[in-house]
Formats: structure tokens, C-alpha cells, sequence
């Protein structure tokens, strides 16, 4: 048996309902300048996507310059004033793992933030960009030497040292220098973020952070956040500068953060106390949630600011403590919704599906689910198949008043897994040579790339004021097989 059910399909998740309009562009999973024009083509600051499709070609990741500037400018003006009479402000940091190249970079530094970088390569990029290295920061939980000596090379404002071993890897490569590093100590405060495992990184069972926890080294009653604290002040070549979680990431609700900053906050206290020291910083991590699919709810900086400073000011208040220095590391909740990805349909297929029949006792009915192909894949965006991630698309080339059809948007590459938009309704008459948009691709997904099946990666244009201009190339055939060392280049 088989049906059609009136455009809905059982087959959707519960939580994708059936748009109003197929055409219309739901907020806020969009940068603002992103609208259809009378055609229902797709535009950025004016620029229609067909136009962009004819000079730069498909794949490409389209952002919007002016709109990153504002998401920038938007944390450090909420957390600064929410933040104002605690400790005269925040320090933002811009996750670059997110996505970062220099014109980015120089863009940070010109709102007024800080660049938290992840490997040599992401220091390499700030140098490039000009970054003083007081604004610098370096993560990574396994720093290698040379990574090391380069953040000590650019002066960066502190190392974020992740475990007992590398601090005092850190220590040893700062003495041998005559010199004196600046650190922070991850911790993990056991705060599980509510996320995909792969994404939640307070607890104790993963890579990241020195514990907390009391039975967390084999020095009976000291945990390793504390060891690390012990150690740090005892290196004549280490100055501590304070104490760094990160709870997660994709998070909606500000509440985990506020539960992490509390129990640091009694740590950092319970620290100074102890060993007569002062820790004048305290880093609250990023991981912000950002509007993937029309369900998701982010929230503005401004409402978690508040939140963050009613718990900090209250508990320093409670200890008796002067508050640090308190900083932050958005990335994803800057740069993911500037961007949208540009795709070229090629092959169209619709399978059927068995599911249970929408009466009690029925039974199971087939259901359509249509197959559309796109130029790209997985290798532009992996996070579906790395962390079941959701996205959505729309019809971008022009409007259609054709049904909705359930569709499944999947790559070119040669995986099963290799799936961009797991559900979403578009319209029935969707053909190859149209263009689709998927929204929120600014965060992960250029940062993740890959040249798998031998794909070129895709460029990345920014768009401001109606101009567009690339801020980073797309790949050629000649990029792929330069480094191909098998034969002679001719």
C-alpha cells in the first residue's frame, strides 16, 4: 500500500513542520541581507546568487561581512556592559577553529575582540593577519614544542594548558628560553552540557582539561585542577594567570554556564586562599548555540551576559573575593549564521519507505522520500555524518508554487553517510541545474573540509555593500596534484 499524505510525510522528524511557504526565508537561521528578490532568487546585500554561481561557481560558502561585524560587535558590547561594574568588562575571544582566515582575523581585531587560536597554523594565520600577540591565545591539548616556542616567538597573552604534562612541557621550554609564560589551566568542571557527545567537553571521560574531582590523580584528597595550580606557582618560568572551562558547544540555554562559573568562581577562591595567590582571570569558555533548523532558539548575548554576570557577581559577593577578569570564546555564534552554502542540483531519485500506518492496527504503508544530489558533500561540510548535525535548504535560484515534497539534500561523495540536509520539505519540481542554499554553514564546515574523492575545496566570498570579493580562493586540479610527488610535474 502506498500514499502520498497530503504533503506530510511520516517519514519527517516530528520536529520539521510543513512551511507555510516554501519560498519564504525563516528567521534566524539567515544573516540579515539575505532576502529573496522579485525573480525569488536568492540575494545577499543585493547580489543575487545566480550572479555569484556565473563568477565564483558551486560549491562556494557566501558570507556576509557586515553581518559577522555585528555579531562581534554585538558580544562585546552586551558582555561589556553586562559585565561593567564586576570587573570593568569582558575580553571576547574569537573562536578561529571555527572558521578563520586573515581577512577574519583583521575583522576581530577591528571590532575590537581577541583571537583564540588552536595550532601553529591558526598562529601562522594571525601573524599574517597582523595580530599583536598580547590579543593572542593558544588551546590545544597537545601543544607540540615547536607550537610552543612560536606562541613564546609572537608574545601570545597566555598559553591554555590543558594537562600536568604540559605544563610542564611549557614550564622547561620557557626557563630554556630565559623567559616567563603566560598560563591558563583547563579545567573541567563536570558540567555536561546538553549536546552530542562528541561536543560535550566538561565532563571527566574525554581528552580535555585537568579534573576537578578529588580522586583525579594518584596524590590521595588533590585533584588535578589543584596539583596543576600547586605546580604552576612553584615554576619560577610560568606565570598563572588564572582558570578556563569550555562546557560544550551548540548550547541554547545559559544555564550550564552559569552552574560551570560558580564552581570555578569557589575553586579560584578556595586557590587564592590556600596557596596566598591571585588569579586575575577566569576564561567561561564558548560554545553558544546558533539557529540550524526553524526549531532552534538561540539566545541574544545580551540575555546570556545577564545571566553569567547575576551568577559571578553573586557568588564573588558570597566569597568575599574581588572578581577576575572574566573573558569569553564565541565562534560558532559569531561567523555560523553569516553563512550560507551555494549548491548546483544534479541527479533527483525518489525512493519508497515502509513506516507504520498513521492508524492503530494498520499496517505499515510506503511513503516517498525524494533524493536530491548536489555538487558538494561531505567534504564542505562533515558535520552531519560526524555529529548527525541538522540543517535546512531552500529552493534559491526561484520561487516555486510546486507541493512540498519531503527531500533528502545528500552529497556527491562516495559514502552512504555523505548527507548535507537529512530532511527538509522543498518543492516538488526542484531540477537539476537549480540552486540550493543551506544556512548556518559559516561555523565547522570550511574548517573541516576535506579533498575527499579528489574534490577541490570550495571558496569562500564575503559580501559587503553589494560587493563580493573571494577571501579565500576555491582549489583547482593543479592545487590537488601539486603536492602529488608520484610523477613529475611537466
Amino acid at each position: 500500500m502506498t500514499t502520498e499524505a497530503n504533503h506530510v510525510s511520516p517519514l519527517a522528524p516530528e520536529w520539521l513542520a510543513l512551511p507555510d511557504d516554501l519560498n519564504a526565508l525563516q528567521s534566524p537561521m539567515w544573516a540579515a541581507g539575505v532576502e529573496k528578490n522579485d525573480a525569488g532568487v536568492l540575494t545577499i546585500d543585493g547580489i543575487a546568487v545566480s550572479d555569484l554561481k556565473e563568477q565564483f561557481g558551486t560549491p562556494l560558502f557566501v558570507m556576509s561581512e557586515s553581518d559577522f561585524r555585528s555579531r562581534a560587535r554585538d558580544f562585546k558590547d552586551s558582555f561589556d556592559a553586562a559585565f561593567a561594574d564586576i570587573c570593568g568588562g569582558v575580553d571576547v575571544y574569537y573562536a578561529g577553529k571555527s572558521f578563520l582566515c586573515t581577512a577574519v582575523a583583521s575583522w576581530v581585531a577591528e571590532e575590537g575582540l581577541r583571537l583564540d587560536t588552536c595550532s601553529g597554523g591558526e598562529l601562522a594565520v594571525a601573524a599574517r593577519a597582523g595580530i599583536a600577540g598580547p590579543n593572542l591565545g593558544l588551546h590545544g591539548n597537545n601543544k607540540s614544542d615547536a607550537e610552543i616556542n612560536r606562541a613564546l616567538d609572537m608574545q601570545v597573552g597566555r598559553i591554555v594548558v590543558d594537562s600536568l604534562d604540559e605544563l610542564e612541557r611549557v614550564a622547561k621550554i620557557a626557563s630554556g628560553r630565559g623567559e616567563i609564560a603566560k598560563v591558563m589551566l583547563r579545567l573541567t568542571p563536570g558540567v555536561h552540557a546538553h549536546t552530542h557527545e562528541f561536543i560535550a567537553t566538561a565532563h571527566e571521560d574525554q581528552k580535555f582539561g585537568l579534573s576537578m574531582a578529588e580522586d583525579s590523580t594518584e596524590e590521595a584528597g588533590l585533584s588535578a585542577a589543584e596539583e596543576a595550580v600547586a605546580a604552576a606557582t612553584s615554576y619560577a618560568s610560568v606565570e598563572l594567570l588564572g582558570l578556563h572551562c569550555h562546557i560544550g558547544s551548540q548550547i541554547f540555554e545559559p544555564d550550564g554556564f552559569a552552574v560551570a562559573g560558580e564552581k570555578l568562581l569557589r575553586f579560584l577562591a578556595a586557590m587564592q586562599s590556600k596557596y596566598s595567590i591571585v588569579l586575575p582571570e577566569l576564561d567561561l569558555g564558548g560554545g553558544y548555540g546558533i539557529a540550524y533548523t526553524p526549531v532552534d532558539t538561540p539566545r541574544p548575548p545580551a540575555e546570556v551576559a545577564q545571566a553569567m554576570a547575576a551568577v559571578v557577581r553573586s557568588t564573588c559577593d558570597e566569597l568575599g573575593i574581588t572578581a577576575p577578569r572574566i573573558s569569553i570564546e564565541p565562534g560558532r555564534a559569531i561567523v555560523g549564521s553569516t553563512t550560507f552554502t551555494l549548491y548546483e542540483v544534479g541527479t533527483l531519485k525518489t525512493v519508497r519507505v515502509d513506516a507504520p500506518g498513521e492508524a492503530e492496527g494498520q499496517e505499515n504503508v510506503t511513503y516517498p522520500r525524494r533524493y536530491v544530489s548536489v555538487d558538494g558533500g561531505m567534504s564542505d561540510n562533515a558535520r552531519p555524518v560526524l555529529y548527525d548535525a541538522d540543517y535546512s535548504a531552500i529552493l534559491a535560484s526561484r520561487d516555486s508554487d510546486a507541493a512540498p515534497q519531503l527531500s533528502r539534500v545528500v552529497g556527491k561523495h562516495c559514502e552512504s553517510g555523505d548527507i548535507v540536509v537529512r530532511d527538509v520539505y522543498l518543492p516538488a519540481d526542484v531540477a537539476a541545474g537549480d540552486l540550493l542554499a543551506v544556512p548556518g554553514t559559516g561555523a565547522y564546515c570550511w574548517a573541516l573540509s576535506s579533498n575527499y574523492n579528489y574534490l577541490a575545496r570550495p571558496g569562500v566570498v564575503a559580501v559587503r555593500d553589494g560587493a563580493a570579493r573571494l577571501i579565500v580562493r576555491g582549489e583547482t586540479e593543479e592545487d590537488l596534484l601539486n603536492r602529488d610527488m608520484g610523477v613529475a610535474n611537466v
